[in-house]
């Protein structure tokens, strides 16, 4: 069950969204956000005044205007103390021996089953691994968190999106 406002999760679809688009060329409208997710604008908009006061969205005007994030998803990360050599090692997080932490570990495993679910079954053991690392909530919200960048590949690939240049 999820432990999260409609609106958090609106803005946390259209966040993800925004991090796949080609920041450099594009930004999405209002307009076209709400009708990707079958929303009213006016709730949107609402949700964007305050994404755009948080500092996490900017605004550009004109009749290509819209949203964009306020910074590149990679520096907001080393921003927030991510580790530079960790995001590098991700997709090779299997040989990258004690780098990642138990926790990490399981989550990126937790990734990978639920990611592949059409050949994985999701099977019992990775659900029982998760499970003893994570409390219910925190493996609800991993999930989720899952599903919505799984959602928004797959909607990147069936559009042609390029993703965006790593900053």
């Amino acid at each position: 069950m999820s432990h999260i406002s409609t609106g958090v999760e609106y803005g946390l679809h259209c966040l993800l969204y925004l991090s796949r688009s080609n920041m450099a060329v594009e930004e999405a409208s209002v307009r076209d956000l709400a009708e990707l997710q079958g929303i009213p604008n006016e709730f949107l908009a609402k949700l964007f005044t305050k994404l755009a006061k948080a500092g996490l969205v900017v605004a550009t005007e004109g009749i290509k205007g819209g949203f964009r994030l306020a910074r590149p998803p990679s520096r907001e990360l080393t921003r927030k103390g991510a580790d530079v050599q960790k995001l590098a090692l991700v997709q090779l997080w299997h040989e990258a021996g004690d780098l990642f932490s138990v926790r990490e570990k399981a989550a990126l495993a937790w990734a990978e089953t639920v990611t592949r679910v059409a050949d994985t079954h999701v099977p019992d053991d990775a659900f029982a691994a998760a499970a003893a690392v994570f409390e219910e909530k925190e493996l609800a919200d991993l999930t989720i968190a899952i599903g919505l960048m799984n959602a928004f590949n797959r909607l990147a690939i069936s559009f042609r999106r390029a993703p965006a240049k790593a900053v």
